[in-house]
């Protein structure tokens, strides 16, 4: 079975929503696509995995920001260094405490409200702020610190001088 890809123009900025269309159109109607592809960073495009050009077109007839196939077929080595290797299991939990180690809250600590694999995001609240704020992070803005129950190296430390002062006493 061989496959073809397609690049669909789309409108600029509007490509995660020909992308929803699209995947939603495929399903529906049952069209052999197989795959849809929309990089990082390229605006304008998404490309299409098909069995055959008709099954192509018909996924994006009527949607919204979809503008058209191009007339020549892509290969799989030009996109493929638009490719990224799928990440593996996120080793975040909800209630870890994590470092933010990015973006305009750089340095803060926080605890994990929620975590939205699908989109590789995580919610936190600072620990610092007086009322509890909820931000969305991409989930590698953030570092674990430490697990719920486990106690941070300073409360180790901590633990361990009182223990040698009652062994004095």
């Amino acid at each position: 079975m061989e496959t073809h890809i397609y690049a669909l123009k789309t409108t600029a900025n509007r490509e995660d929503q020909v992308v929803d269309f699209v995947t939603s159109n495929a399903m529906k109607k049952k069209l052999e696509v197989y795959s849809i592809l929309r990089p990082h960073g390229m605006r304008g495009y998404v490309f299409l995995e098909a069995m055959d050009e008709v099954s192509a077109r018909e996924s994006f007839e009527g949607v919204p920001y979809a503008r058209g196939l191009l007339k020549k077929e892509v290969t799989m080595a030009e996109i493929e260094p638009m490719l990224e290797q799928a990440k593996q299991s996120v080793n975040i939990q909800k209630n870890d405490i994590v470092e933010i180690i990015s973006g305009p809250f750089k340095r803060e600590q926080a605890k994990v409200a929620r975590i939205d694999t699908q989109k590789d995001e995580v919610i936190v609240e600072l620990l610092e702020a007086a009322v509890p704020i909820p931000i969305t992070l991409k989930l590698d803005a953030v570092k674990v610190i430490r697990r719920e129950g486990e106690k941070s190296q300073e409360e180790k430390e901590e633990e361990e001088e009182r223990q040698r002062q009652k062994e004095e006493e």
